[in-house]
């Protein structure tokens, strides 16, 4: 009887371990997962290296595996609204159309009075980088390591888009090819999202944040993060098409439910 029972057993937890496998993955598929979101290619293209940057310029320590700060950057504007971490974000003073005080965050809860970063298009990496590391941006390499940085580099010099081309920098309206968004979002964008955008929410059950929530509230958040992904998630990008299928998708994006 005691041995059945010890048979009994191990097939339920046999079982389990198997529905455990089933519902979470399997260690080697979280590896794999954890080595798409944190990892490097062997052979870096341009397109992951200007997303990886992006996704830095979004929120790097999420973007790349490392504690969060806790005090507020030292530069961070006395007359800020913010402060703690969010203070340490490139977007936070720059805005996410890279604009700055003459773009999006030239007001509201944003506004630090902070130039954007789109006069360093173009200009050599190697000097962002330098200005990354000195006052006063001081990020250490404790933080952003010197490779990391270099990506970041890259996203300021060569990975700008012209974000106002799209998204109306008063009114926040997007321009963009409903149809052709359509098309993507449903054969791509929806494995992970739902047709609706509405099997992600990063909000509540009262007060949802989906797809379609997002992309009226922050249409050049979203963009940004189409054309880059979410740091810290296992999320593809539309880095290496053109930056008018990004915003087929948003434009389409603002069409979905919000609630």
């Amino acid at each position: 009887m005691t041995r059945k029972l010890v048979g009994f057993a191990g097939i339920f937890s046999a079982l389990l371990a198997c529905l455990v496998v089933l519902v979470i993955g399997s260690p080697s598929a979280q590896s794999e997962e954890a080595q798409f979101v944190f990892g490097t290619p062997d052979e870096p293209a341009e397109a992951w290296l200007l997303s990886a940057g992006g996704r830095i310029y979004d929120r790097w320590w999420d973007a790349l595996d490392r504690d969060e700060p806790k005090e507020t950057h030292p530069a961070y504007p006395a007359d800020g609204n913010k402060s703690g971490s969010a203070t340490w974000r490139c977007k936070e003073c720059h805005g996410w159309d890279y604009r700055g005080r003459d773009g999006r965050y030239g007001s509201g809860s944003h506004y630090t009075g902070i130039k954007g970063i789109n006069g360093a298009k173009g200009r050599d990496p190697a000097l962002i980088a330098k200005l990354l590391r000195d006052a006063p941006h001081g990020y250490s390499a404790e933080m952003i390591k010197d490779d990391e940085l270099a990506r970041i580099a890259a996203f300021v010099s060569r990975g700008q888009d012209d974000t106002a081309r799209f998204v109306a920098p008063e009114t926040g309206a997007v321009k963009g090819d409903k149809e052709r968004g359509k098309a993507i979002f449903q054969s791509v964008c929806a494995a992970c999202h739902g047709f609706q955008g509405k099997l992600l929410n990063w909000g509540s059950t009262k007060k949802p944040a989906y797809v379609g929530t997002e992309a009226n509230a922050a249409p050049d958040e979203v963009l940004h993060k189409i054309r880059n992904s979410h740091p810290g998630a296992a999320m593809i990008n539309l880095r290496a098409f053109a930056i008018e299928d990004a915003a087929a998708v948003l434009a389409y994006a603002k069409t979905l439910p919000q609630k």
